[in-house]
């Protein structure tokens, strides 16, 4: 292909003008419209949508039905009775027995409880004494109470829910006139993809979108349909699309929409039918394509992972309510406090994922990673920030809106760790969780330094922390007491784990690394962590020690913000080594070098560690019974002598 083929983007165009010139050629085909309807049994109308409104066939009660068990009477001849003056009535002349839910005999108007009658018997028969009147219409249920004949039950356009189900069969129908539910096929292609549980090979990428986009579509009440995988060959593409459009209300096309040799999509679109839009000012989800095909609808999706989701839920989602006549539901919004700066693209709109917590009186929201490929960015995401066009981002400490993703209750019962990472807190938040399904524990990793800055402006609850003083020898103490109780916050410096730092190495370790001073090699690539973290401030003291410069480490400066991190580094060849916990290098199968011996503790403002929202997590801690300071020790490298001791206040 020569390079002046390559597709390139029609327009870079904002948001709402994507959505109106998709709109335009939508209503030119009748697409923007809700679909036909169709009949369908009550057992199988529930989730759907009334294309008309259910009017009452007939009425509920349709008769006057007794409210009680008891006697039914009319209430006139009940007139006068009192405990002096009992009033005695005639059992099948003028009292009839009945259960609740029994119709009422003619001329009768009102029903006496059970309980409030004896049994007299007389010559010519039995009655039944009363001692007070009743008037009428007591303790019946008149013909209508309900729903009366002819009465609107359901408007159209309502989504059936179980108790509706029950009133559309109380007022004589045994089905329902419900819009018929889309169908929308989903492509995934790439020559690069393989289905899940396939063996892998360098270059593989496991195609998962289409089940991520599939449940969407079901979610949104729609039929999905995921078809194979179609390779990067232009023609087996386009028939691919046509069979789908002859089948389809709407066929999705995963990947291909950018602009690269490969990406067939718009060229595709716009021979079949009408392409409106091809890229949109949005991050993640720039390459979106939006067209109308052979009479259907048809989108272009990004391949990354967080760019299809969001790109279908912002922009495709909608049109399916739309043909169910509906509005997608509206996310609750609430205002928080952003614990970090974030710079924005200038012109697009962005979509941030943060996580949220609520930590004193105010909601903080801390970013999570904006890269398009991240899909824990969106496993992890509370909730969205919404960044306009133009706008150059927030500032740390800025108040946002936030369009929730979890309920806020989750969130005012979520406890918040910021600071250095250790695969102890990801076991820890499991534990948790399993023992108080109501609460969790959700943590950034963003180093030690920066984990009590965050305390120190009342960002989290707690920071994991493994800041070694070089001029004590001691562990977090020294930096807590400047950073936090000199800063007039005080707490408890809780112990936690003691852990083995050293070299994650590939297996066998080729280079045959022993030390720190290996580091200074030629044939020696190193990985790092960043700034701030307890593991860099380490590594600085030893080097320093050792006198050895940092500049001739290949590598240095390259960095990542968790252990994992580092090893999945080693183990894709990136790096022959870098600094890190004995776990890390077992959880990817990588060996290890054993070079020092560390406390990892946990920092808690008085605040927080006295507050009803830890106290499950502090006992979870302390409980040696519970199982979790024995699941730490399985993970290798880890010491729990000290897990749970409060080691000093501060």
């Amino acid at each position: 292909m020569q390079p002046d083929e390559r597709n390139i983007y029609l327009h870079d165009v904002a948001l709402s003008e994507a959505l109106a010139s998709w709109r335009t050629a939508l209503e030119v085909h009748h697409l923007f419209q809700p679909l036909e309807s169709e009949i369908v049994p009550l057992d199988r109308a529930l989730g759907r949508v009334t294309a008309a409104p259910v009017w009452a066939k007939i009425s509920s009660p349709h008769y006057h039905a007794a409210a009680m068990d008891g006697y039914a009477v009319r209430a006139e001849e009940t007139r006068g009775a009192t405990e002096t003056n009992p009033r005695l009535l005639k059992l099948g002349v003028q009292a009839f027995p009945l259960d609740t839910g029994d119709p009422l005999p003619p001329n009768t108007n009102a029903v006496i409880k059970i309980e409030d009658t004896h049994i007299v018997a007389q010559s010519d028969g039995e009655a039944i004494e009363i001692i007070a009147s009743t008037p009428p219409w007591r303790y019946v249920r008149p013909m209508g109470e309900d729903m009366v004949a002819t009465e609107l039950v359901l408007p159209a356009n309502h989504r059936i829910r179980p108790q509706d189900i029950g009133a559309i069969a109380g007022c004589g129908h045994t089905e329902v006139s419900v819009y018929r539910r889309p169908s929308v096929a989903i492509i995934p292609t790439g020559t690069e993809l393989v289905k899940p549980g396939e063996p892998l090979k360098p270059g593989d990428i496991i195609e998962y979108n289409s089940l991520v986009l599939a449940a969407m579509v079901e979610e949104a009440g729609a039929i999905a349909t995921r078809l194979p995988i179609e390779a990067d060959r232009r023609e087996a593409i386009k028939a691919a699309v046509e069979r789908a459009l002859a089948e389809h209300d709407l066929v999705v096309v995963n990947a291909g929409s950018s602009a690269g040799s490969e990406d067939f999509t718009a060229s595709i679109v716009a021979e079949l039918g009408v392409l409106c839009v091809h890229g949109i000012a949005i991050r993640p989800g720039h390459p979106v394509i939006l067209g109308v095909a052979h009479g259907k609808a048809i989108a272009g999706i990004p391949g990354y992972p967080v760019s299809a989701a969001m790109t279908f839920d912002i922009i495709v989602r909608p049109l399916l309510y739309r043909w169910q006549g509906q509005l997608p539901p509206e996310l609750p919004k609430i205002e928080a406090v952003l614990t970090r700066k974030v710079l924005s693209p200038m012109g697009e709109d962005e979509f941030l994922r943060v996580s949220l917590g609520r930590v004193g009186d105010r909601i903080v929201a801390t970013p999570l990673s904006s890269g398009a490929g991240v899909i824990m960015s969106l496993v992890k995401a509370d909730g969205i920030v919404t960044i306009p066009r133009f706008s150059e981002g927030h500032h740390a400490g800025e108040m946002v809106t936030v369009e929730l993703l979890r309920s806020p209750r989750t969130i005012n019962n979520t406890i918040v760790a910021i600071g250095s990472h250790d695969m102890t807190l990801d076991l820890l938040a499991d534990f948790l969780q399993r023992r108080d399904p109501t609460l969790r524990l959700s943590s950034s990793h963003v180093g030690s330094v920066s984990g009590l800055l965050a305390l120190q402006r009342n960002e989290a609850h707690l920071a994991g922390s493994h800041l070694l003083d070089e001029e004590t020898g001691e562990y977090n103490i020294g930096y807590v007491q400047r950073m936090l109780a000199e800063q007039g916050i005080h707490g408890v410096l809780l112990g936690f784990v003691n852990r083995t730092q050293g070299l994650i190495v590939p297996k066998g370790n080729p280079k045959r690394l022993e030390g720190l001073e290996d580091l200074q090699r030629e044939d020696v690539v190193f990985v790092n962590r960043q700034r701030g973290a307890g593991t860099r401030v380490l590594l600085d003291y030893e080097l320093k020690k050792r006198a050895v410069n940092p500049r001739r480490i290949q590598g240095y400066e390259r960095t990542e913000y968790t252990h994992l991190a580092v090893a999945a580094a080693v183990k894709s060849g990136a790096a022959d080594c870098g600094l890190g916990v004995l776990a890390a290098a077992r959880a990817l199968e990588l060996d290890f070098v054993p070079l020092f011996d560390e406390r990892y503790d946990l920092v808690i403002p008085a605040e927080h560690y006295e507050s009803a929202l830890l106290q499950p997590l502090l006992a979870l801690i302390t409980d040696r019974a519970s199982g979790f300071a024995a699941a730490v020790e399985a993970l290798g490298g880890y010491g729990v002598a000290r897990m749970g001791q409060a080691l000093g206040e501060f």
